[in-house]
């Protein structure tokens, strides 16, 4: 399994080893141990959700508060789908830039993305089912959001129509917005609560 940085400081893309044979494919599609090694700590994983996304739907860009933070894992294992990591960090040397990663069921690849990180996918296949590890439960009142049609942010959606999203979605702030009414993490907040992640596992 190889753990590559995108670039987005706190996201990387993980590519498995897949074995084959006459009987199909075996992989190991998540090592946190392997993580661990560009975290500084093993993520810590409580709750997996399923998203099951008709060809053109967007979700996101969510994020969680920092604290208490959410970190993600993300890969699909039907159809294929276009996933966004956004800095929405403020102060971030990255801030409102975004990198994308093409996962389907023939890389089998994943993504990860740390606390304070917006995410965000479209669905290129009717039937696209993604796997999300979580490290923390579903918290509605430290959930954020940002519109993923934000023409600051700029994410190049595939498919060239309007995407299908959820009235939620469709009505979230843009980035400014956001930004003015204090809605986002700080980047210090974000790298001190990695430090006091990294303090618990050593």
């Amino acid at each position: 399994m190889e753990v590559t940085p995108l670039a987005i400081e706190g996201a990387y893309v993980v590519t498995p080893r897949q074995h084959r044979d006459d009987r199909g494919v075996f992989l190991e599609s998540f090592r946190g141990d392997l993580l661990a090694k560009h975290l500084g700590y093993r993520p810590d994983v409580v709750q997996t959700n399923v998203s099951v996304s008709s060809r053109g739907t967007v979700r996101g860009i969510h994020l969680t508060d920092v604290p208490p933070g959410q970190a993600k894992y993300v890969t699909c294992l039907a159809g294929s789908l276009l996933d966004v990591v956004v800095d929405l960090r403020t102060g971030s040397p990255t801030f409102g830039q975004w990198d994308s990663v093409l996962l389907d069921t023939t890389e089998r690849q994943a993504v990860y993305l740390a606390e304070g990180l917006g995410h965000a996918f479209c669905a290129l296949e009717d039937n696209t089912t993604a796997l999300y590890l979580c490290t923390a439960a579903y918290s509605p009142s430290a959930e954020r959001g940002i519109t993923p049609l934000d023409p600051d942010v700029g994410i190049d959606w595939p498919l060239g129509a309007t995407p299908l999203l959820s009235p939620k979605d469709a009505d979230a702030p843009t980035l400014a917005e956001a930004l003015k009414a204090g809605r986002l993490p700080t980047w210090d907040a974000c790298r001190a609560y990695g430090a006091q992640l990294a303090q618990r596992g050593n």
